[in-house]
């Protein structure tokens, strides 16, 4: 793809080796065979070299980025212990909280499941619906087609139980990603963690989630003492969890995208540029990775936006039209459902570049400080922190 090298991008890895492997493998490392975009958890589990186990309990922690914890470690002792015997995997694109949620719900890339960004053009009606809350979509089973891990390893008789906020239950998230077994709602982290080594006393999979570190990023960015304290009492209670973990149990700790600060001095707004909004009917995803639907929808439409939108944005961003980032492998396979929700064109910010729309985001999400999405390494690469507790 022009211009991905230069940017300095991470490709996605959608073989069975990046995020999307980790529920396959923990679930092959019980003994449960799984599938997952037609290949096995045992692939899975040999690509990541996970032990069996009894038990498992994996965390996964919303912003918490390989290069943002390795640069800022001196906050986190514990998990600073398990770096160097760890591994570094791949988001997919983007590389945001509903596309990695999809990713390591169901073990396939965003192509197939239509988790395709924080924001979304629903083609049923046309306007934007939000992956996140779930406001102007439909019924996450017909939106995400994929079968999930926990499905999958529930119907062979493991106890699955997921771990998060109470408002999280049912919500079109979690039953388009996370559907299967059981939910335990519990508000503070501490509460979290002792919900899930209650559920770890018999043989099961428990799957911990854990938000604040990402909030942090997002209001004060990730370079912050904000930052810092809650990686520090997120570290301090994954301590306490690995402590309290019965034998025969396997903790996976990981995350769904890392993180960059934004530069007010590269920041476009579609609403206040003619030559952005020229011929664009709708803009989804987020300031970072850009879905761009066009006014006529047509393939001429389509390349005559995206050369106005990469003579705006120069260095500044890689635009690519919808096929060609399909052909390039942004999204993984991309099933034919999927192909309407992906914009005409497709833009991905290089460095710590973002383009907002104020005519449909609101004051305070364009003035986040930490934003994620793009393919750099900061938002690309996630951490897979492993403990065996024989």
């Amino acid at each position: 793809m022009r211009g991905f090298d230069r940017a300095g991008f991470v490709a996605p890895r959608y073989d069975g080796a990046g995020l999307g492997a980790v529920l396959p493998a923990v679930a092959d490392a019980l003994g449960v065979p799984v599938t997952a975009a037609g290949r096995s958890g045992a692939a899975a589990r040999a690509a990541l070299g996970l032990p069996t186990a009894q038990r498992a309990c994996v965390v996964l922690v919303d912003g918490l980025g390989h290069l943002n914890l390795t640069e800022r470690a001196g906050h986190a002792p514990f998990l600073r212990s398990l770096l160097a015997q760890g591994q570094v995997l791949t988001s997919g694109f983007p590389s945001t909280t509903a596309a990695s949620m999809g990713l390591f719900g169901t073990g396939t890339g965003p192509g197939r499941t239509a988790m395709v960004g924080y924001t979304a053009r629903n083609p049923a009606t046309g306007r934007l619906g939000n992956l996140v809350s779930w406001d102007g979509l439909d019924d996450p089973h017909d939106w995400q087609r994929e079968p999930t891990i926990f499905e999958q390893v529930t119907a062979a008789g493991i106890p699955v139980t997921s771990v998060g906020p109470a408002k999280f239950r049912g919500s079109g998230l979690t039953e388009a990603a996370l559907r299967g077994g059981g939910y335990r709602g519990a508000q503070s982290l501490a509460d979290r963690v002792d919900a899930s080594i209650y559920e770890l006393m018999g043989p099961a999979l428990v799957y911990l989630y854990w938000g604040d570190v990402d909030k942090a990023g997002h209001h004060h960015g990730w370079g912050s003492w904000q930052w810092g304290e809650e990686l520090g009492a997120l570290d301090r209670e994954l301590a306490r969890l690995e402590r309290a973990l019965p034998p025969g149990t396997l903790l996976a700790v990981t995350a769904d995208h890392g993180m960059v600060d934004v530069d007010r001095s590269t920041r476009w707004d579609v609403a206040k540029t003619p030559a952005l909004s020229d011929g664009v009917e709708l803009v989804a995803g987020e300031p970072r990775a850009l879905h761009v639907h066009t006014s006529l929808g047509t393939r001429d439409a389509a390349d005559a936006v995206a050369a106005r939108w990469r003579d705006v944005l120069g260095a500044a961003a890689v635009v690519a039209t919808r096929d060609e980032a399909i052909d390039a492998g942004w999204f993984g396979p991309v099933s034919e459902h999927v192909r309407p929700v992906l914009g005409d064109v497709v833009v991905a910010m290089t460095g710590r570049a973002t383009v907002v729309d104020s005519r449909t985001q609101t004051s305070a999400s364009m003035d986040l400080v930490g934003v994620h999405g793009s393919f750099t390494p900061h938002e690309m690469h996630v951490p897979l922190l492993t403990v065996h507790r024989r």
